[in-house]
């Protein structure tokens, strides 16, 4: 294959050869580059030969130099030749041999095959740029309808108010950086390519990035003239390191940088970064605010949703299509206008075949959805979320709202596992000996989830949910182990030893030591409450850890 493209190249076999030997045959680059070498090399020798032998075939002379010149002639162009000033001699006068009409007209060729290649390279790379510029052929509902003004963004007014901070920054044209929170489908990209292009002066310049695609050395995007508004999506998939690369840039404030994270800054992103960008909570979309976006993509005739259906003009959406989309999507914008786009491709399909005027019907909207759509991550805040309602409201003694937040637990997926070893925890935390039996129905609980699984085992964790909300509530064991872990890392009592009455004494020598000296074994004594046997260490002698009644009746009593 090597000694193919060097003979394409227009040199001759038997240099060819010598060239790949000398190079070692794996690169034509490097035999090209050893060819020339060595032409430049015996340049001299070559043009004194050609001068006594004008037959003169050697691979060295300028017999095959045009096609190596066509062949390079896209990676360096040669220099523009300057007319002499004056006439030239005719080549008879030289004592050369005129030039044929037939080797004129091949140079003539030759130089109108240049200028044609290079019009026709010209014409590619603009047809390539002007290609860049256009908009994608199939972009997405959701993309299209992205606001590009702060006045069209629906939601999140407490961020975009009259008087909000951020539209007085957008206002006076002075950008903070800024850190959006919240659920997908909020607005989070949405806001911040809006504040940007709401901006009274074209003074910033928008770059958008993702943590999921890139890396630090995709951040080098800040020396223009126009201030540089670096958007980073996901910032929460970055580590600490990576995010320690963004501090200079905002601190000396080469950037306005705006982040978008679903997940809690708190726990994902360095307090560093956090102190030098406010964060921003966005809520999630309520299903008038969605609604409000359906009906903007189905009027909208430039960008909405006829585009999605070529070749249909009229689009109508049912009132309870819209209705079904806007409370089914659990306040992510993406997903309704996903399912309209699918729901009227469905429908256009359909009526295409009659003929008829295209109609989202609430079937429609149930079969683009499927399946209602739940914002649960079982790693990130709202897992967090509904296990801390589930936990208080079994706390709260509200059987109700315990197992409602059960269902959304495991409708979101949670592994039941994990809320039965909730559910054991909350028995010995929350019941605790106001009933022992609790502990008791929980890990059956766990056991049965084990053995079961999903969907089985729903009825087992709903029937443990609802025991352990109506059972009677006592925190007593709770505190009694925190107070005395506290009293143990403060060293109160100053960690003594074992008092030696309480120490075991298996060998002699340890007897001999007064191990277990003066014990007193209770069972041996006709009243134990009478004896004067100290268990605690002699400084914490009379503390209270249990604060619970001796004798106490666990059946009758309720919250201690």
């Amino acid at each position: 294959m090597e000694m193919q493209q060097l003979l394409s190249m227009g040199f001759p076999e038997e240099t060819a050869a010598q060239a790949l030997a000398a190079t070692g045959g794996g690169c034509p680059l490097k035999a090209t580059e050893w060819i020339l070498t060595h032409t430049q090399k015996n340049s001299s020798n070559d043009n004194n030969n050609n001068n006594l032998n004008p037959n003169n075939n050697s691979p060295n002379s300028a017999h095959f130099q045009p096609k190596l010149d066509r062949f390079f002639r896209f990676h360096s162009k040669p220099p523009p030749s300057t007319p002499s000033p004056s006439p030239s001699p005719s080549p008879a006068l030289n004592g050369a041999p005129p030039k044929d009409s037939s080797e004129e007209k091949g140079e003539k060729d030759y130089d109108d095959e240049e200028e044609e290649d290079a019009e026709a390279v010209h014409k590619k790379r603009r047809k390539r740029e002007t290609a860049v510029q256009l908009p994608p052929l199939h972009e997405p509902l959701s993309e299209r309808m992205r606001p590009r003004r702060i006045d069209e963004v629906v939601g999140q007014d407490h961020l975009l108010g009259r008087n909000s901070f951020l539209r007085s920054a957008v206002d006076r044209n002075r950008l903070p950086s800024v850190i959006f929170w919240g659920p997908p489908g909020t607005g989070k990209t949405s806001i911040a390519r809006a504040i940007v292009s709401s901006c009274p002066s074209s003074s910033y310049r928008f770059v958008s990035l993702s943590a999921v695609t890139c890396g630090v050395k995709d951040k080098g995007v800040m020396k223009e003239k126009k201030r540089t508004v670096l958007f980073m999506d996901e910032v929460h998939r970055f580590n600490k390191s990576q995010q320690d690369s963004f501090l200079p840039v905002i601190e000396d404030g080469s950037i306005v940088f705006i982040g978008a994270t679903t997940e809690n800054p708190s726990f994902h992103l360095i307090t560093p970064l956090l102190s030098r960008c406010k964060v921003l909570t966005l809520n999630q979309l309520s299903p008038e605010h969605v609604s409000a976006l359906l009906r903007r993509a189905v009027d909208d005739s430039d960008m909405g949703l006829s585009r999605s259906v070529e070749g249909i003009r009229v689009i109508e959406v049912d009132d309870d299509a819209i209705d079904l989309m806007s409370s089914h999507c659990d306040g992510d914008a993406r997903v309704a206008l996903n399912a309209l786009e699918i729901a009227a491709t469905a429908s256009a399909a359909r009526s295409a075949a009659v003929g008829g005027v295209v109609r989202v019907t609430g079937e429609d909207a149930k079969e683009a959805l499927q399946c209602k759509h739940l914002a649960y991550d079982k790693a990130g805040e709202e897992h967090y979320n509904l296990i801390s309602a589930l936990h208080k409201s079994m706390r709260g003694s509200d059987a109700d709202a315990a197992i409602y937040w059960l269902a959304r637990m495991l409708q979101g997926g949670e592994e039941p596992l994990y809320i039965a070893r909730r559910l054991i925890r909350f028995a010995s935390e929350d019941v605790g000996l106001a009933d022992p039996s609790a502990l008791v129905q929980a890990v059956a609980c766990y056991q049965a989830c084990h053995f079961l699984g999903m969907p089985e085992c729903n009825v087992n964790l709903a029937q443990c949910v609802a025991y352990l909300a109506l059972a009677p509530k006592s925190v007593s064991v709770y505190r009694a182990i925190k107070d005395a872990q506290k009293a143990v890392t403060e060293s109160v009592g100053q960690n003594e030893g074992v008092p030696l009455h309480l120490r075991n004494a298996p060998t002699k020598l340890m007897k001999e030591l007064g191990y277990a000296k003066g014990y007193i074994y209770p069972p041996d004594v006709d009243n134990p409450s009478l004896l004067s046997q100290s268990y605690l260490p002699p400084s914490l002698q009379g503390y209270k850890f249990l604060h619970w009644p001796s004798g106490h009746n666990t059946d009758q009593q309720g919250a201690i």
